[in-house]
């Protein structure tokens, strides 16, 4: 299984901008990702970019309308766009996009390659060499031409259109299964108003153990206010996360070192669920991916039971609850 080292400074930081975006994972989208950066570029966005638009986000685009003298209705339109000077134009699709190039495409192409699991280096709207080695990378795996130019056929390709499912690309991690059982709605189910699935679902019983899905340190435990209800989120290592949504109870806290099966909740369904069931995210420095291909076919819960638990304080045994030692 994985290992991961975490300072205490990034789960404090993580902490920080799950609390305050508190924003469903599946509203992110490459429009408000490109309007982050054109923000973040004026000095108006002052945290990562995620491509959710929260209040952050709005913020900023207040601001900027505020400083320009323009209506202060926090919504990016034409207008707002053109005060952003160069990174807010042109859109994207408007142009076949190559390296060299800067601009609000280019952020919206950036994140849209992240997104998929092809890392551009970062979405900061400067189309530089890790940007066209992920984009030839993407198009190589989606059985387009590898020219490393971003014109209508990419651009369908990574916007959902294409005839091909890109996987994520050659993960060096993977995860246990959180609980045992077949997944329900999978990564990229359609949702209300256009959106997809960011994650997928276990439909298991309320109060079935959740355990954590691999080697990792707990940097989210409590209520998110964004949809999930009750919420932990698990920093891996090279830049994974995963994200244990709707639980009727948590049991992991901040700054937990877990393993794989090591208890973290029970299933419930808390936050906006129809019904008891585990919603499972895993995401690539924060752009949700597709956990199916990393699920290994073991549940974590049960790789856990099959090692042996010591009880290291006096007095005390190994009780029937997966990592429990209590008092004699």
């Amino acid at each position: 299984m994985t290992r991961v080292r975490l300072c205490a400074g990034a789960w404090l930081t993580a902490i920080t901008l799950l609390s305050v975006t508190a924003q469903p994972a599946h509203a992110a989208s490459a429009r408000t990702a490109a309007l982050q950066v054109a923000l973040k570029a004026h000095g108006l966005y002052p945290i990562a970019v995620d491509g959710v638009r929260g209040p952050y986000t709005t913020r900023g685009v207040r601001l900027l309308q505020q400083r320009r003298g323009l209506i202060v209705d926090g919504i990016a339109g034409p207008r707002t766009r053109h005060a952003l000077g160069r990174l807010g134009r042109p859109r994207l699709g408007s142009r076949v996009i190559s390296q060299g190039a800067r601009g609000w495409d280019v952020a919206a192409l950036q994140f849209l390659l992240w997104r998929r699991g092809y890392s551009p280096g970062g979405v900061d709207a400067i189309f530089g060499p890790a940007t066209s080695g992920a984009l030839a990378r993407y198009q190589q795996a989606a059985g387009l031409v590898a020219d490393g130019l971003a014109g209508p056929a990419t651009l369908r390709s990574l916007r959902g259109g294409g005839s091909r499912t890109v996987p994520v690309s050659n993960a060096p991690i993977s995860f246990y299964r959180p609980v045992p059982g077949p997944i329900g709605d999978a990564f990229g189910a359609a949702r209300e108003n256009g959106r997809r699935h960011a994650g997928v679902d276990f439909p298991v019983g309320r109060g079935t153990l959740v355990a954590a899905a691999g080697v990792g340190t707990t940097i989210y435990a409590g209520r998110n206010r964004g949809g999930y209800g009750n919420l932990v989120v698990i920093q891996h290592r090279l830049g994974y996360t995963t994200w244990y949504a709707h639980l009727s109870q948590i049991t992991s806290w901040v700054g937990e070192q877990v393993t794989g099966g090591t208890r973290i909740g029970y299933v419930g369904s808390t936050g906006h669920a129809t019904g008891p069931h585990l919603h499972f995210e895993v995401r690539y420095r924060n752009v949700p991916v597709d956990p199916a291909p990393l699920l290994l076919g073991g549940t974590a819960a049960l790789a856990r039971a099959a090692q042996p638990v010591i009880c290291r304080e006096p007095g005390a045994y190994r009780s029937a609850r997966l990592d429990d030692c209590v008092r004699r």
